[in-house]
């Protein structure tokens, strides 16, 4: 079981969260089944070196003010809609002897030879699967070899992958998670080409074109 380290301090309701986040700190919360949501902050440099090595499917010992750490997950994660800074963090405190239900990131490995050898496409459906299992079997990703794709009647379907031990998946079996596209023959091309435009279309073309000057227009503004 991988377990990353983090660091933080309470903070109580009336914390003016502007002043937080420019010293440094993240405003967060702390919550779980059958236990007090607690309002927290954690410094912003630590928890990002945090989130790089943890994702969120690997337990944090998250310790507040020097205390003895509890397990968590970084359940949920705010961007600043403008700046893409994390503004705002949700830990979920998990019961070591209670399932919980997560999704873990999907790494795909290896060669297929269905790209390498015919040049096809791949074309990953999903990029994640949805586990159940206690939280002292969760792994930072789940390998998928696709290797195996030698041509493009080949696929890996949910069903196809082994999941680690303790692991129960929760998505549907029969769902594709890679495939290999063929490449298009000139003939497709052209025909794509040849098809005609609907109006709805051919103004919604008209319509992005037109907002491109005013976007400028507006980084121009606020440039002043």
């Amino acid at each position: 079981m991988e377990t990353q380290k983090l660091e933080g301090i309470a903070r109580t309701q009336s914390d003016n969260l502007a002043v937080l986040r420019k010293g440094g700190k993240i405003p967060a919360v702390v919550y779980g089944n059958k236990v007090e949501p607690m309002s927290v902050a954690v410094d912003a440099i630590p928890f990002q070196k945090t989130l790089r090595k943890a994702g969120e499917s690997t337990l944090v010992d998250l310790s507040i003010d020097k205390k003895e750490p509890v397990k968590v997950l970084i359940h949920d994660i705010q961007y600043h809609p403008v700046r893409g800074d994390v503004v705002h963090i949700d830990f979920y405190q998990v019961n070591m002897k209670e399932k919980i239900t997560t999704h873990i990131a999907l790494e795909f490995i290896g060669e297929a030879p269905a790209v390498e050898q015919l040049s096809g496409t791949l074309v990953k459906n999903m990029d994640e699967l949805e586990v159940e299992c206690l939280p002292g079997d969760l792994v930072h990703a789940i390998e998928v070899d696709i290797s195996v794709l030698n041509t493009f009647d080949d696929a890996i379907l949910v069903k196809d992958i082994a999941l680690p031990k303790g692991l129960e998946g929760q998505d549907d079996p029969e769902a594709t998670v890679v495939f290999v596209e063929a490449p298009r023959s000139e003939a497709e091309l052209e025909a794509d080409l040849a098809a005609p435009v609907s109006e709805q279309e051919a103004i919604a073309q008209i319509a992005s074109v037109e907002e491109k000057p005013n976007e400028a227009e507006d980084a121009g503004e606020e440039g002043k």
